[in-house]
């Protein structure tokens, strides 16, 4: 997020950059918390994940220089790809009220 950006002006910037799309409409579906413990157990990384669902409005999807590519896959198919443990939970999780979106 950008100093005085809102969430949802966040989300609709983000997506444009990192995907080229332009998105609207910006609707809450999760929050996440993803904590990663060292050998130790101490806290090494805590993550706080907003997850939005948007509208398309335009563009052809691309993926940024930092992704190798970006892919549109069916909901019944994303459970067979390598997925983070805490999108793998949340899809878990919220994958009844994704699809309804």
């Amino acid at each position: 997020m950008d100093l005085g950006e809102s969430l949802e002006q966040a989300v609709i910037r983000e997506v444009r950059e990192e995907t080229g799309l332009d998105v609207a409409e910006p609707r809450l579906v999760d929050v996440v918390d993803d904590v990663s413990l060292d050998e130790k157990g101490a806290v090494k990384y805590h993550f706080v994940i907003v997850d939005y669902v948007v509208k398309v409005v335009r563009g052809v999807p691309k993926a940024a220089s930092d992704a190798e590519e970006l892919e549109w896959v069916p909901f019944s198919e994303v459970e067979e790809y390598d997925l983070t443990r805490s999108f793998r939970a949340f899809f878990k999780r919220n994958r009844r009220k994704l699809e309804h979106h």
